[in-house]
């Protein structure tokens, strides 16, 4: 068995051996577009998170005979042609649950506590020179009492909603998919919960009925101060609307996910005057040791469970 690792370097220092246990492995940091077809000519398995696999290459690989999306996502790969030609796709679920959740924490404490401001003050050399003995300057909020609205209620939306409720944050939702179901939260429009949150969170997935989901005229219903976070995905938030609002009304923005990445150079975002009130991640939230840890071990366990090792 031929197995082909195409992106290696998303994986980080995670070990990847026991791909070795399981055949013949090549691994490749990176795969442009062009040297796609030749890695993974006389490949029995691909692995990619983010390297597009298109009909033409599977119909040019004779051998292959299982896709490994690294990933939830497998829009990355042309699944109608797998069927058709009898190639099986396997991706990864719930991998990165905890660690998502534990990012939004983090993305909401840094934006609310001023933790930028409050860093670089004291490394600056402003607070020894401070007349007393504490810094008022940048107020924060208690999140306890706050409205904290969820736009996506999935695993990661409802593990969201338990740690926000532990911190005595009132909890609401909006349902993306319109899906009735039972649920221990307020379920409320989006109208309703844009206007009525100080926190609002986004875990949905990118699909027609979420994209550019809140543009300028929806964010510009949000309540003065409110903090919006975007760990879903990128496209969800029209991020031209927001490098405009952010220099016109009091929000605060924290994305880790972008429409396009690696973020491309000269975007808006990076020019805003109101740079602290927004906070941008390379799409890290996902990539906890262990949540990377888990990811490899199930991909060596779809390649096993798929040719019964």
């Amino acid at each position: 068995m031929k197995i082909v690792l195409l992106d290696t370097l998303t994986f980080g220092e995670t070990d990847i051996s026991a791909f070795a246990t399981l055949g013949e492995v090549s691994a490749y940091k990176t795969t442009a577009q062009e040297q796609t077809q030749e890695r993974i000519t006389n490949a029995t398995v691909i692995i990619t998170n983010k390297v597009v696999i298109t009909k033409e290459h599977m119909l040019q690989a004779k051998e292959l005979q299982l896709i490994c999306v690294a990933a939830t996502g497998t829009n990355n790969v042309d699944l109608e042609a797998a069927k058709e030609l009898g190639i099986e796709v396997k991706n990864v679920a719930g991998y990165s649950t905890d660690s998502v959740i534990q990012h939004t924490f983090s993305m909401l404490l840094y934006l609310v506590g001023h933790s930028r401001y409050y860093d670089e003050s004291v490394k600056d050399g402003s607070y020894s020179r401070s007349p007393i003995f504490t810094d008022v300057s940048h107020p924060f909020f208690e999140i306890k009492g706050k409205s904290w609205g969820i736009i996506g209620l999935g695993s990661i939306g409802r593990g969201v909603a338990s740690v926000a409720s532990a911190f005595g944050a009132e909890v609401s939702y909006f349902s993306t998919s319109g899906v009735e179901r039972e649920e221990p939260y307020k379920r409320q429009s989006l109208e309703e919960l844009l206007s009525s949150c100080d926190i609002i969170t986004i875990h949905a997935p990118l699909n027609e009925k979420t994209e550019n989901l809140l543009g300028y005229e929806q964010l510009l219903t949000c309540k003065d101060g409110a903090v919006v976070l975007n760990l879903g995905r990128g496209g969800i938030i029209d991020e031209e609307a927001v490098a405009k609002i952010i220099d016109e009304k009091n929000l605060s923005f924290g994305l880790d996910v972008l429409t396009q990445e690696p973020m491309v150079q000269n975007h808006p975002l990076l020019s805003v005057k109101n740079s602290d009130r927004l906070y941008i991640t390379p799409h890290i939230a996902w990539t906890s040791i262990e949540a990377r840890e888990k990811l490899i071990a199930s991909v060596v366990e779809n390649i096993r469970d798929s040719f019964s090792l």
